[in-house]
C-alpha cells in the first residue's frame, strides 16, 4: 500500500543527478511548437523550459515510474497534490478529476491474449494541462508507439495542441475496447456453436464462466469511459476546442457501441448458460428413460426364467417343450417392448 502525498511529499532533493537519468531511462518525451513536432526524447527536466516558450505542447510519457519520478513531473509541471497521489496509487477507477489549471485521467486499455481466455489490463493515467500531456503507463503491456503513430498519421490536427495529443490516446484505448469485445463476442459464436454438440458439458460450463468473468472485468473499464468522455465534451472543462470535437464525439460513439454490445454479451453469455442447463436436463431425461426402458426389456427374461426355475410342477416342467415355451415368450415380449419404446422414442 502507497501511503497518501502530501503537499511536503512532493519535492524532490535539487541537483539529484541519479534520479534525474534515472527518469530518463523511462520517459519519452515530444515537443510540437506552432503545430509541428519540433524536438524528441529531450531530458524530463527541460520540459519547464519548453513550456515557457510559445506555442509550445509537450508530451511526457512514462513507463512504469517510482512515485519519486511522478512527483518529480509534478513538480516540474505543477500539479496537484492529489492528483499526483492518485497517479502514484495503482488500481484506480477509470475517472477524470478536473482540477483548476489541470486535468487527471485514469483509464485501461484492454487486450486478449492469444488463447483468447485471458483479459489483460494495462492501467494508463494522464495529466492533461494547457500546454501538456503526461502519461503514465503502470507496464509495458500498452504499447505507446500506437498512440504515436496515431498522431504522425494526422500531422495537420497537431496544431490544436493537447486536445489533438489527448484524441490520439483515447483512440487507441477505445479502439483496444472494441477490438477486445469484438473477441469477446467472437467466444461467444464458438460457444453457441459447440453448444448442442456432443461435448462435455464441464468443458462447456468452464468456457462460459470464464468468458462472463472477461466480459465483468471488461464491463468494470469500459462503461466508466462513457462519463470520462462525455466529461471533455463539456465546455467548462476548456480541453476539447472546437475543431477537435467532431473527432471527440467519434470516440464517444464507439465507447457507447462497446459499452452496449458488452452489455448484449453479458445477457447472451446467460442465455447460454441457462441453455446449457436446459441442455443437460433433457440429456438426463432422455438417458432417464433409455435406463428405465432396458431395465423394463431386461425384467421380462428375468420374471420368466425366475418363473420356470421354480422347484414345483407345471405345465412343461422338465419337458424340451418348457423350455421352448420360456424362449418363445422371452423373445417375443422383449421384442414388443423394444419396439413400443422406440416408437415412442424412448430407445
Amino acid at each position: 500500500m502507497v501511503e497518501a502525498v502530501g503537499e511536503s511529499d512532493c519535492t524532490l532533493p535539487e541537483g539529484d543527478a541519479t534520479a534525474d537519468a534515472a527518469i530518463d531511462e523511462i520517459a519519452v518525451t515530444r515537443c510540437y511548437r506552432n503545430g509541428r513536432l519540433d524536438k524528441e526524447n529531450f531530458p524530463v527536466e527541460d520540459v519547464s523550459d519548453h513550456l515557457a516558450e510559445p506555442d509550445t505542447v509537450i508530451w511526457v510519457d512514462l513507463c512504469a515510474p517510482t512515485a519519486a519520478h511522478i512527483i518529480k513531473v509534478g513538480n516540474e509541471l505543477g500539479l496537484h497534490a492529489l492528483a499526483v497521489e492518485d497517479a502514484i496509487e495503482s488500481h484506480q477507477r477509470p475517472k477524470l478529476d478536473h482540477y483548476s489549471d489541470h486535468a487527471f485521467i485514469s483509464m485501461y486499455a484492454v487486450t486478449i491474449t492469444d488463447d483468447g481466455q485471458t483479459l489483460r489490463l494495462s492501467e494508463v493515467d494522464a495529466f492533461v494541462t494547457s500546454s501538456a500531456l503526461v502519461t503514465i503507463r503502470r507496464d509495458p503491456t500498452f504499447d505507446i508507439q500506437h498512440v504515436v503513430a496515431r498522431w504522425d498519421a494526422s500531422p495537420d490536427l497537431a496544431k490544436h495542441g493537447v486536445g489533438f495529443l489527448l484524441h490520439g490516446l483515447l483512440d487507441v484505448v477505445v479502439d483496444g475496447h472494441f477490438e477486445a469485445v469484438q473477441d469477446l463476442d467472437d467466444e461467444v459464436e464458438h460457444l453457441e456453436d459447440v453448444l448442442f454438440e456432443e461435448t462435455s458439458d464441464t468443458g462447456v460450463q468452464r468456457q462460459v464462466y470464464a468468458l462472463r468473468k472477461n466480459l465483468v472485468s471488461l464491463r468494470r473499464v469500459v462503461t466508466p469511459m462513457r462519463e470520462v468522455v462525455n466529461s471533455l465534451l463539456r465546455r467548462d472543462v476548456a480541453v476539447v476546442t472546437d475543431p477537435m470535437r467532431p473527432y471527440y464525439e467519434d470516440v464517444y460513439d464507439h465507447v457507447l457501441r462497446a459499452t452496449e454490445w458488452t452489455e448484449s454479451l453479458r445477457d447472451l453469455v446467460t442465455t447460454i448458460l441457462e441453455t446449457n442447463l436446459t441442455i443437460q436436463g433433457n440429456r438426463l431425461n432422455v438417458i432417464t428413460k433409455q435406463v428405465t426402458s432396458w431395465a423394463a426389456i431386461i425384467a421380462v427374461p428375468t420374471a420368466i426364467t425366475g418363473f420356470y426355475g421354480q422347484n414345483v410342477p407345471y405345465p412343461g416342467f422338465a419337458r424340451m417343450s418348457g423350455f421352448l415355451w420360456s424362449c418363445t415368450l422371452i423373445v417375443v415380449l422383449s421384442s414388443i417392448l423394444y419396439v413400443t419404446f422406440k416408437r415412442r422414442e424412448w430407445l
